[in-house]
């Protein structure tokens, strides 16, 4: 489990505009770890997480003209039945709201990147304190690219 920085990226619904800021992500080399789109009618709201967020913040400084950041939860569970919920009970017996959520449909190692915005960081931390030592395994077991240099 980790805290990661999410860009909420605020999108017209029309044709060609969630090419153009991936595209423009992808020009800078950023990898987008996790992302979800959803819509509401004439905008949308795409979330993501960026493997370097200082270069992902530059881009879409100059690409695009209404987005936010904040600090979620990031956690790397088994691809399997109840892994997700596991996690939503064990926030909710320590009365974390999730505000929302999303995963990966799986990843290498069958693994999947769940991401969490609480309204409380700390005390959900400390809530899935056993997933910092699942994450640390599931790193050492998984290749993974070279990193590149933040920004």
């Amino acid at each position: 489990m980790r805290t990661e920085t999410e860009f909420s990226i605020f999108l017209i619904n029309r044709p060609g505009v969630l090419a153009g800021v991936t595209s423009a992500l992808a020009r800078a080399k950023v990898n987008i770890i996790a992302l979800t789109l959803g819509d509401s009618g004439e905008h949308g709201v795409l979330r993501i997480i960026a493997d370097h967020p200082a270069v992902a913040r530059d881009v879409l400084g100059k690409a695009h003209d209404r987005w936010a950041e904040s600090e979620v939860l990031v956690l790397e569970l088994e691809n399997r039945p109840g892994a997700f919920a596991s996690v939503a009970q064990k926030l909710a017996d320590e009365h974390v709201n999730i505000g929302y959520a999303y995963c990966t449909g799986g990843a290498r190692g069958g693994r999947t990147t769940a991401v969490f915005k609480v309204n409380d960081l700390i005390h959900a931390s400390r809530a899935l304190a056993e997933y910092r030592h699942d994450d640390a395994k599931a790193a050492a077991t998984v290749k993974t690219s070279p990193q590149r240099g933040r920004g």
